[in-house]
C-alpha cells in the first residue's frame, strides 16, 4: 500500500471522535472492550466495531488471554501517521526524533 493510501486509512480511522477517545482510553494501559464501553458510556457493540477499525489500521493492538481480549494503542503507528502527514504537506518539518519507517503490524 502506498504512503498516501496508508495516510487516508489512518485519517479515516481518526475522523471518529469515539475512536480517538478509545485510543486515549488505551494509550497508557490495556483494557477490554467492556471496560472501554463503561469508561466511555458507549454500547459494547459500538466499541467492538470501533476497535475493529483501529486494529485494521494498526492504531490499536489486541492481546488474547484465555477468552479475554485486551486492547492497547500502538504509539508507533500514531507516530507514523504524524510522519506521513508531514510528508504529505511540503514545508512541514519532519518531527524530530521520530522513526520515519512504518511499524510492523
Amino acid at each position: 500500500m502506498e504512503e498516501s493510501e496508508v495516510l487516508d486509512e489512518l485519517l479515516r480511522a481518526l475522523a471518529s471522535r469515539h475512536r480517538r477517545r478509545i485510543l486515549l482510553g488505551i494509550w497508557e494501559t490495556e483494557r477490554g472492550a467492556g471496560e472501554l464501553a463503561d469508561l466511555l458510556g458507549l454500547a459494547p457493540a459500538t466499541v467492538s466495531e470501533h476497535l475493529k477499525v483501529l486494529r485494521k489500521t494498526g492504531l490499536a493492538t489486541m492481546r488474547a488471554e484465555g477468552t479475554f481480549r485486551f486492547y492497547r494503542t500502538c504509539p508507533q503507528q500514531v507516530r507514523y501517521g504524524v510522519v506521513l502527514m508531514a510528508r504529505a504537506f511540503p514545508g512541514i518539518e519532519q518531527p524530530a526524533g521520530f522513526d520515519t519507517s512504518p511499524p510492523e503490524i
